[in-house]
């Protein structure tokens, strides 16, 4: 049991660490329904080329999303596509709960 906790917290480690860094998870969000190239990423995202090239590449890497052939676009994968599905549940969490008052708005 010991190395299995270990394991699953090296999971969700590893996970976080990649999610974590900025512009990944609204990589992920821009790519959920359509392949987009490298050009549409950087003008819809504002985000400049050398910080979109490390992204995508950590994205490839991690099997959450993949170049079509010839280079002409980047499309979610099947576990990228799980994981845009985590991200449609947060955005109707948030669209929920915006209207609600936060924490520190009742505690003052």
């Amino acid at each position: 049991m010991k190395n299995k906790a270990k394991f699953e917290y090296s999971a969700m480690e590893q996970a976080m660490n990649l999610l974590g860094k900025r512009w990944s998870l609204q990589l992920i969000w821009e790519l959920r329904r359509d392949r987009l190239s490298f050009s549409d990423l950087s003008r819809r995202l504002e985000i400049s080329p050398s910080v979109l090239t490390t992204r995508l590449a950590e994205l490839v890497e991690a099997g959450i999303c993949e170049v079509e052939e010839g280079g002409r676009g980047y499309s979610l994968t099947g576990r990228g596509r799980e994981l845009a599905r985590v991200l449609y549940e947060v955005n109707r969490w948030a669209n929920a709960t915006s209207s609600e008052p936060s924490a520190s708005m009742l505690n003052s």
